[in-house]
């Protein structure tokens, strides 16, 4: 198949899912490498496409997600990761990525994409055995949050304030 020809078919899958698509199930689907995925992904993103790698695979993003965008500060342990991204979902809110600021790199932002109590039990899962990014900060990170309305990010903060989470130095 065609190169060209691919990445369309690629871009029509993503556009077509709700969810993350991960590079093993795009691959099979269009009877190609993960590899090729991962290749045909980054010339996609380099002619300006918005396609975002999460924890559960690539989804492509939304140039006008209805909602506000807003970023909480967080302090916590590793452990308390669930119960942070709990809080986020629970309120109506999207977990849209996590930042640190790295003092050699800058800001480091991961893509999570996190929208449900089963999105929150994946990312816990995978991330067993893994530092996360706030390691490097310790543990003060932002999280951006796609939320419906003032007071769904309202009720994330409380929430937050309650479980000792919310960085408010």
């Amino acid at each position: 198949m065609d190169g060209k020809i691919r990445r369309g078919m690629l871009l029509e899958k993503l556009k077509e899912s709700s969810q993350p698509v991960s590079a093993g199930a795009l691959a099979r689907q269009l009877g190609v490498s993960r590899q090729i995925i991962v290749g045909d992904v980054a010339l996609l993103r380099s002619a300006g496409e918005e396609i975002a790698a999460t924890p559960r695979g690539y989804v492509l993003q939304s140039r006008e997600e209805p909602g506000l965008r807003r970023q909480v500060a967080c302090r916590h342990t590793a452990r308390e990761t669930g119960d942070e991204l709990y809080a986020m979902v629970d309120n109506g809110c999207t977990v849209v990525d996590v930042i640190v600021e790295h003092p050699v790199y800058g800001q480091l932002t991961g893509s999570l994409q996190i929208r449900s109590r089963y999105d929150v039990d994946q990312f816990v899962e995978r991330s067993q055995g893994a530092s996360p990014l706030s390691l490097l900060t310790e543990g003060v990170h932002l999280h951006t949050l796609l939320c419906p309305d003032e007071e769904a990010l309202e009720r994330v903060r409380e929430a937050l304030r309650k479980l000792g989470i919310l960085f408010e130095p």
